[in-house]
């Protein structure tokens, strides 16, 4: 059986990472783990804040750059674990912990191609780099990482896809939409509801259709999910906010979809950000269709990642599965990280691009 002793090198591992709580921006722990890891195997190795990189020996500039990243923060257990979250707890091959699929699993194995991968002459670089706060979309993290690197012209990014490819995934924006209105006494015709005039920009939230569709990630989707408003029962409020999750496609920046919301709607909004924007990678690229060549599928994610802060071609592959993320008793089986190694391997390995 191929790389089944890194496989099991790696599950290992996973186990010690699974031990070290890492939440988003408490990271520290974990990162100093991670880093003298790697340093005990013999490779150089770069940390700034909560971020752990290395360039492959022998860098070459002239070369292209192949960016192998997944990140190492997690979110905060939900209720119903049957097990200790940080124990690394292993029934029949399965390994239960807080981030084992999500993404812990793609790290290790992401690493442990890398080990691979750069003992054997390529024609292009590597750079491995475990990043914080991705489950956040924190700024300390992949977006603050890339201001460090070189020039990377691919990039495979470690989540949960079953080893499959997602070549494109959707961008996200988050609108924090505000109405004003005139307070009066509700058992009087006077005032002006501010509720009431909320409904029509928010029907027109849940009704309207972006012309253009992906045939990857669909239509652009919006959906209205807070709201908020009045004092007590017999007031008319005079103030109603409501909040909109905009998930963009690849046919659309995010300043052309706030155009248009602009042009239809009355209230006022704010963007909190727009730098989340929605990804795809042509699917003649040298890497995608090596991955098509060895029978990997290809599909559009609907999830966000770090690829979103990524102005170069990526793609979204790694081993667990995507519904298993962020639930109680999350696991991983030590077959997907042997696979997952497998595959990266006969995907990069002797690879022109």
């Amino acid at each position: 059986m191929k790389f089944k002793e890194e496989a099991n090198d790696a599950f290992a591992l996973l186990q010690q990472l699974i031990s070290i709580p890492s939440f988003s921006k408490e990271e520290k722990a974990v990162a100093e783990f991670l880093e003298r890891f790697i340093e005990e195997k013999g490779y150089d190795v770069t940390r700034k804040g909560n971020n752990v990189w290395m360039l492959s020996p022998g860098f070459d500039v002239s070369r292209p750059t192949l960016l192998l990243n997944s990140h190492i923060d997690t979110v905060k257990p939900v209720v119903g674990w049957t097990v200790e979250p940080f124990s690394g707890f292993v029934e029949k091959n399965k390994l239960y912990g807080l981030g084992s699929n999500d993404a812990g699993a793609s790290i290790v194995s992401l690493l442990f191609a890398y080990f691979y991968l750069t003992q054997q002459q390529q024609t292009y670089n590597l750079i491995f780099a475990a990043s914080a706060e991705e489950e956040i979309s924190g700024k300390n993290g992949m977006e603050s990482l890339l201001q460090e690197l070189p020039e990377i012209d691919f990039a495979i990014v470690g989540e949960p896809t079953k080893m499959q490819m997602a070549v494109a995934e959707k961008g996200l924006m988050v609108l924090d939409c505000f109405v004003n209105g005139q307070a009066g006494h509700a058992a009087r015709f006077d005032g002006e509801n501010a509720i009431y005039k909320a409904l029509n920009d928010i029907e027109w939230f849940r009704t309207f259709e972006f012309t253009k569709k992906s045939e990857l990630l669909g239509a652009v989707k919006m959906t209205v999910t807070q709201i908020n408003a009045g004092t007590q029962h017999n007031v008319i409020p005079d103030k109603c906010t409501f909040l909109v999750d905009v998930r963009s496609n690849e046919m659309y920046t995010n300043d052309e979809i706030l155009e248009i919301i602009n042009k239809n709607v009355s209230c006022n909004f704010n963007a909190r950000s727009t730098r989340l924007s929605s990804t795809a990678t042509p699917l003649h690229h040298p890497i995608v269709k090596r991955g098509s060549e060895i029978n990997l599928q290809h599909f559009g994610s609907p999830t966000l990642s770090d690829q979103s802060v990524m102005n170069f071609p990526s793609l979204k592959m790694g081993p667990g599965d995507s519904a298993r993320s962020h639930t109680a008793d999350e696991y991983i089986l030590l077959d997907e990280i042997r696979e997952a190694i497998e595959i990266y391997v006969d995907m990069l390995d002797g690879l022109k691009f």
